[in-house]
């Protein structure tokens, strides 16, 4: 489901729910209001199935404008969970790598440091970038990654703040991403990979899981998990995006 804002602009200001795509956006928009329905319109700056918040939809003209609203500034509030990293860097992903380390607030501090400023980002793995012609994630569902050198690009993030901490146990978080991977439609492994959580939390009702939020300020082009997953790497420990919500994209917030 979507929540819409003004409907009359040029510039529509949606909020996309988690499981929801950009375009089950667009296409509910059209079956809501008629006068839509035969006018061009497309979405700056894509979420990922899990991720919620903030998506603009243009509309008519104001598509030619796309490449201006993909350059505004972007905020996302993004909940790192540290115990676990996956191949796709939040829970939709089979797990790589466990452990319980958990830096402090300090250590972290300083780790957020080296992701401030202009920084090459490699795009995940799974992704839609295209390599020879095949998006990453045909590459990575058919166990080829070893044969193509992944891209990177260039990211500018202007600010990471921690903005709170909290922690989760084993049964509250086997319900949570059960519940997240649900919600998504297509194929994404979801039967797979709910059956490997719940394997691994197995037992495990009454462990506690860090988890660190983070307020961070970027330009265009930033894969929010993949700079959780890096975070943790920085770290020396297993780390993913547990939930991302945008904020806000120039002056369109939330509210």
């Amino acid at each position: 489901m979507c929540y819409y804002g003004n409907m009359n602009e040029k510039v529509i200001k949606v909020y996309k729910q988690a499981g929801v795509t950009p375009l089950d956006c667009i296409n509910n928009l059209k079956k809501i209001d008629e006068r839509l329905r035969l006018l061009p319109m497309t979405y700056a700056g894509r979420l990922d199935p899990l991720a919620e918040g903030v998506l603009l939809i243009l509309v008519g003209d104001e598509c030619h404008k796309k490449d201006e609203y993909l350059n505004l500034e972007k905020v996302y509030e993004v909940d790192v969970l540290f115990g676990f990293s996956t191949d796709t860097y939040d829970v939709m992903g089979k797990i790589v790598e466990q452990g319980i380390s958990t830096p402090g607030v300090d250590i972290l501090n300083n780790s957020l440091k080296n992701f401030i400023g202009k920084i090459k980002q490699a795009y995940p793995p799974y992704s839609s970038r295209p390599v020879n012609g095949k998006p990453l994630f045909m590459w990575a569902r058919e166990g080829k990654l070893d044969e193509i050198d992944i891209p990177t690009h260039d990211v500018f993030i202007e600010n990471i703040e921690i903005i709170g901490q909290s922690e989760i146990s084993g049964k509250s978080l086997l319900s949570k991403i059960k519940e997240d991977v649900a919600r998504v439609k297509g194929d994404f492994r979801q039967e797979e990979i709910i059956s490997l959580w719940e394997m691994e939390l197995k037992n495990k009702d009454e462990e506690k899981f860090n988890i660190i939020k983070l307020r961070i300020s970027c330009g265009s082009g930033v894969y929010v998990r993949g700079l959780a997953h890096a975070i943790g790497k920085k770290l020396d420990t297993p780390a993913l995006a547990l939930k991302i919500i945008r904020t806000k994209i120039g002056e369109y917030g939330i509210n």
